[in-house]
């Protein structure tokens, strides 16, 4: 099977994907510092993972980052 790139992450592979931790994402996102999941069902919390790549460029900031 080919490998999937990801619609919506769980907990942890949304930190994977922004090279943390768990217990640090969990921070991060109760801190306000990165949005908190959807709930898309009962209990089933899924993040964004094109907000999470947004996040890393620099791009879900007004004007962007210049690195």
């Amino acid at each position: 099977m080919a490998n999937l790139t990801p619609i919506l992450a769980n907990e942890k592979t949304a930190a994977a994907l922004l090279d943390m931790p768990v217990p640090e994402f969990r921070a991060l996102v109760d801190g306000g510092h990165l949005p908190k999941g959807r709930e898309i069902a009962p209990g089933v919390i899924r993040w964004e993972a094109e907000a999470l790549r947004q996040i890393g460029r620099g791009d879900a900031i007004d004007g962007g980052i210049d690195w």
